[in-house]
């Protein structure tokens, strides 16, 4: 009989863990993986909690990566059931976390147990990279796990990634990059006058919308064969100005770009410069870059995963690079990652909820993605 998933699924949710709290979420993981011959390393960094734990010294080593974070319920009275209460209702789990991604976690150790009660001297290890800031800043979770894992000849050679990427139905769409994430904050100085005399003064709101016009004018690219097109979208214009007869002194927005590979962090940040430089104002550039682009090309680890797909839901997966950021963008830098999990339609919404049988579904397509990517 296939291990079922829903009891740990139940035990994670219940664990009021909104970025950076913990809660006890690692230790009810801790507990589900002991037993089952892991060799678990609880880490943290930071407030953050983490745990990596790995059974098998051998290759092929395939790793799981999630996150035990969640994001705030919001009005828990919106709520039809208890944010935190991993309430089973009509054959429906409710609870945050339940599609993002506690639930797929709780599939993948249910994947796991199934895996090692079948073949128990079976080749390869297996191994699970869990964190509790995944949802926030992602600074002290999966970046610094992996910096550890190198450290200690730990990193796999191939890491799935449990987010929720199903579409319509499980395991229709398997991410195998994401774009990059560049935020800029631009400050164009001027001087400050009487609108009724503006050659006294030099209009630091004239210089920015050009400036931005010109950015918007043109796209980035057309473009490539698995990302769309890089899109550059303005979020604020700012002044600040509450008077109607001032030029304003200063002039500031906001922006963000999401790029394919045909970027960089580094690129785009070279390239508003020169466009603010082009103005011949005296400027301010702020940027931050939340991860580069990255791309897995089809090869034998998502072909594995494709098989995995096809053998048990008898669908055939699409490749996809959208949506936003995941942590996935810091795996890439060590090995062969993609993204496969559950339908995500209710994650970070009211009543974020997942039919037990797809939960347990989730869980039969994770044991074939072991079988498949180790042999």
């Amino acid at each position: 009989m296939a291990t079922d998933p829903l009891p740990l699924a139940q035990a994670l949710i219940r664990c009021r863990s909104v970025t950076p709290a913990d809660d006890g979420a690692m230790a009810v993981l801790e507990a589900a993986l002991a037993p089952l011959g892991f060799a678990c390393h609880r880490l943290r960094f930071g407030a953050i909690e983490n745990l990596f734990a790995r059974r098998g010294a051998g290759g092929p080593h395939l790793c799981f990566a999630g996150h035990t974070d969640v994001v705030p319920a919001g009005d828990a009275g919106a709520w039809t059931a208890d944010p935190f209460g991993g309430e089973v209702r009509d054959g429906v789990l409710y609870g945050r976390g339940a599609t993002d991604m506690k639930g797929a976690i709780a599939a993948f150790v249910a994947a796991v147990a199934d895996r090692l009660a079948a073949r128990p001297g079976a080749p390869g290890s297996l191994s699970l990279l869990i964190t509790g800031d995944e949802e926030g800043p992602a600074v002290d979770g999966t970046a610094r796990v992996l910096e550890w894992m190198a450290a200690h000849g730990q990193v796999p050679d191939m890491c799935l990634v449990g987010e929720p990427t199903s579409r319509a139905r499980l395991g229709d769409v398997i991410k195998i990059g994401r774009r990059g994430s560049l935020n800029a904050a631009i400050t164009l100085h001027g001087v400050q006058g009487h609108v009724a005399y503006p050659q006294r003064a030099d209009n630091p709101v004239h210089r920015l919308l050009r400036v931005l016009h010109g950015l918007i004018a043109r796209p980035l690219d057309q473009g490539t064969e698995w990302f769309e097109p890089s899109s550059l979208q303005v979020t604020s214009v700012d002044v600040g100005n509450a008077a109607t007869n001032v030029i304003p002194a200063a002039a500031r927005a906001r922006l963000n770009i999401r790029f394919n590979d045909r970027h960089t962090g580094e690129s785009l940040a070279r390239m508003l410069r020169a466009a603010l430089e082009a103005e011949g104002a005296r400027f301010d550039l702020d940027v931050s870059v939340s991860g580069e682009a990255f791309l897995t090309r089809p090869g034998p680890f998502v072909e594995a995963l494709k098989r995995a797909v096809r053998r048990a839901t008898g669908g055939e997966p699409a490749l996809d690079t959208g949506g936003g950021t995941s942590d996935a963008r810091f795996i890439a830098r060590y090995c062969p990652v993609a993204e496969l999990g559950a339908v995500g339609t209710t994650m970070h919404k009211v009543d974020e909820c997942t039919p037990v049988a797809e939960l347990r579904a989730l869980a039969a397509l994770y044991r074939a993605v072991i079988e498949e990517a180790l042999g």
